[in-house]
């Protein structure tokens, strides 16, 4: 499939719709398609080094997550570390970038350890940036934020005619990042579900009608294809 490489996304953002009614389908477990779902995610964060994209922000575990059965909870929770850890083994070869977006201070220790590990292996990369939400939650992203500028202003760092979007911008977890161009949510939902409310603003959505673990590297093809269709006004004309 060819790709207009001079109109190419910098940065995609992706809500993994659909892993549970995958496996239900199936006969299956929660902890199956969530295990599935990991496969994939692997297989697009490869892909999408491979084109050149500069960043891919994926949903994780979100902040409401919390509410779901316990058993799946920790085997969610299990399979996120397996993970982090799986990548900090492969820092070296893959060339990727992981960053951990999200309240990490409620994880276990051995959670936060491993996406430190993670973080710090693959920090030198120079490939594409990696960003997983884990325990993120769009509110409290920017109340977080808010509350750093807050004690900046009681520190006398700075003074609140100092505030304006870019310092804003720079108190979230995407930090020097360029805003998503694109957001991609699968399952055939359409909604935010609290995910990068600020970051958002422009960006072009585009809502697929698939579960998650059936995505593929032709979907992204696809996705970008259908962003290049269209032309971003940024609230011109």
């Amino acid at each position: 499939m060819n790709l207009n490489k001079e109109y190419m996304p910098k940065h995609i953002a992706i809500i993994m719709d659909g892993n549970r009614r995958w496996a239900k389908e199936r006969g299956k477990p929660a902890s199956f398609g969530h295990k599935e779902g990991a496969k994939t995610l692997e297989k697009i964060v490869r892909y999408a080094n491979k084109i050149g994209l500069g960043y891919i922000t994926v949903y994780a575990f979100s902040t409401e997550n919390w509410k779901r059965a316990e058993d799946e909870v920790s085997s969610l929770m299990l399979l996120l570390q397996s993970y982090l850890d799986d990548y900090s083994k492969r820092a070296d070869s893959e060339n990727i970038k992981v960053k951990i977006l999200g309240d990490i201070s409620v994880l276990s220790n051995g959670m936060q350890k491993s996406i430190n590990n993670c973080m710090e292996r693959t920090k030198n990369n120079t490939g594409v940036v990696f960003n997983i939400a884990i325990n993120y939650g769009g509110r409290d992203e920017i109340v977080h934020g808010l509350r750093e500028i807050a004690q900046n202003i009681k520190d006398g760092k700075i003074d609140v005619n100092d505030i304006n979007e870019e310092l804003i911008s720079n108190s979230l977890y995407t930090k020097n990042q360029p805003d998503p161009d694109l957001l991609i949510r699968t399952s055939g939902e359409q909604r935010l579900s609290n995910f990068l409310p600020w970051q958002l603003v422009y960006t072009e959505f585009l809502f697929v009608n698939k579960y998650w673990p059936d995505f593929t590297e032709q979907d992204i093809d696809e996705a970008i294809i259908e962003y290049q269709k269209r032309t971003r006004k940024f609230g011109a004309n």
